[in-house]
């Protein structure tokens, strides 16, 4: 399984704003919907707080495929 790269510029991005970045979902409100389908899990632990801050290094992974924030 190999692991997306996701560069941000800020210092985090949220959770919803990560899953319009990387087209799993088209709009903000989508967020709550898919989150209350998907496990997400952030760093070894399962999260689905769409608000959940996302800094450089993290890794996130939905689906069987790994996300990294750079």
């Amino acid at each position: 399984m190999s692991t997306k790269k996701v560069e941000i510029r800020d210092e985090y991005i949220t959770l919803g704003q990560f899953l319009k970045i990387v087209d799993l979902i088209s709009s903000g409100g989508e967020a709550k919907s898919f989150l209350s389908t998907k496990n997400v899990i952030i760093n070894n632990n399962l999260d689905n707080r769409r608000g959940r801050k996302l800094y450089k290094g993290d890794q996130i992974e939905i689906d069987h495929q790994i996300y990294e924030i750079c």
